[in-house]
C-alpha cells in the first residue's frame, strides 16, 4: 500500500458516515478540495455549507447548527482553525461543550513549500489548553477513519489534527482498534519508550529498529489522542523503562511532550527528552528536507534515546 494522506483518508471517512447519520453536517472555509471535505459535497450536497472565507464565523455557525441537533464537522487548514478561529473555538464550542467536531488539515512543517505562515506548529499546544476540548492526531490512514467515526459517535467539542503529506500505513492489524484516551503500544521494550504522535509515530518505529541492531529495547507508543491523556499508560512505561523520548511535527514546547511531561513529573518522575520543533518557525521547502532539517527523523529520535539512557545511568 502507497502513503495516504490522513486528509485523503478524512474526506473518504466523512463521506462514509455522512451517508449513515443525516444530522451530520460539513462546513468549509472555501478549501473543500484541499481538506478533502469535497468528497462528503459529493454525495451530501445539500449538508455541505461553503462558508467562504471566513472561519470565525464558520466556528460560530456551526457551534449555534450543534445546538439544534447536528453534528457539525468544521474544516479548514490548521493555521487558520486553530490560529484564526481561536476565540470562538474557546468561548463559542468549548466553553458551552457544544457538539463540533474542528478537523484541520495541513498541519505541522510537511505543508511543505507554503512556508512558515501555513505551517501550524502550535496547534496542539493552543486546542489542548482549552478546556472541555478533546485533542487527537491520528498517525496513518486507518487511524484517521477510525478518529472520524469514533468522534461522530462522542459528544463533545474534538480538535482533529490531519497533514497534507502521505504517509506509511501503520495500523492495518486486523486487531486494531482505536479508542479517545487510550494510547496504542506498538512494540514492546525495556530500555527506553519512545512515545510518539501523528506522522511522527512511523519514524519512532524505524527508530526502534536502529536501536535495536546496537541492543537497545526500544517500546514504542502510538499517543493518538493527547488530550485526554493515557496517563495509565504513560505511568507504567515510566516505571517499566525510566526513560522517554516524545516525538511530534509540532513545537516542543506545549505538545506532545510537554503533556507526557506534566503526566511523568507528577506521578513518577523520569528524563523524558523531546524530539520536535525546537521553538522556532519552519520555512519554506520539501517535507521530507523539512523533517531532516527540523531533526524529526529516525536518527534524532535515536540520538535522544541514547541521551536518556546516559541520563538514566
Amino acid at each position: 500500500m502507497g502513503k495516504i494522506a490522513t486528509r485523503e483518508a478524512y474526506g473518504k471517512a466523512l463521506a462514509e458516515i455522512g451517508l449513515k447519520n443525516e444530522n451530520i453536517l460539513v462546513l468549509d472555509a472555501d478549501l473543500s478540495k484541499s481538506t478533502k471535505t469535497a468528497d462528503f459535497k459529493n454525495v451530501c450536497p445539500e449538508r455541505f455549507i461553503n462558508m467562504g472565507i471566513a472561519e470565525a464565523n464558520m466556528m460560530s455557525v456551526a457551534a449555534g447548527l450543534s445546538t439544534c441537533g447536528k453534528i457539525p464537522f468544521v474544516s479548514t487548514f490548521a493555521m487558520f482553525a486553530a490560529g484564526r478561529a481561536f476565540e470562538q473555538i474557546r468561548n463559542s464550542i468549548c466553553y458551552p461543550k457544544l457538539n463540533v467536531k474542528v478537523c484541520a488539515t495541513h498541519a505541522g512543517l510537511t505543508v511543505g513549500e507554503d512556508g512558515a505562515s501555513h505551517q501550524a506548529i502550535e496547534d496542539l499546544s493552543l486546542m489542548r489548553s482549552i478546556p472541555n476540548m478533546t485533542v487527537i492526531c491520528p498517525s496513518d490512514s486507518v487511524e484517521t477513519a477510525e478518529v472520524i467515526k469514533a468522534i461522530a459517535e462522542y459528544n463533545g467539542p474534538c480538535y482533529v489534527r490531519l497533514g497534507r503529506a502521505g504517509v506509511n500505513t501503520i495500523n492495518d492489524n486486523p486487531d486494531y482498534k482505536f479508542e479517545i484516551g487510550k494510547g496504542v503500544t506498538l512494540k514492546e521494550g525495556t530500555d527506553v519508550t519512545i512515545v510518539a504522535t501523528g506522522i511522527m509515530v512511523d519514524v519512532a518505529l524505524e527508530a526502534c529498529e536502529m536501536l535495536a541492531k546496537e541492543g537497545i529495547s526500544a517500546r514504542v507508543i502510538n499517543i493518538h489522542t493527547l488530550k485526554p491523556m493515557d496517563s495509565e499508560l504513560m505511568i507504567k512505561a515510566a516505571k517499566e523503562t525510566g526513560v522517554i523520548v516524545t516525538a511530534e511535527e509540532h513545537n516542543v514546547i506545549g505538545g506532545l511532550g510537554s503533556a507526557v511531561s506534566e503526566v511523568v513529573s507528577e506521578e513518577y518522575p523520569v528524563p523524558v527528552i523531546k524530539v520536535g520543533v525546537m521553538d522556532t518557525f519552519g520555512e519554506s521547502g520539501k517535507p521530507n528536507e523539512l523533517m531532516e532539517a527540523y531533526g524529526l527523523t529516525a536518527e534524532n529520535i535515536v540520538k535522544a534515546a541514547k541521551k536518556g539512557l546516559t541520563i538514566k545511568k
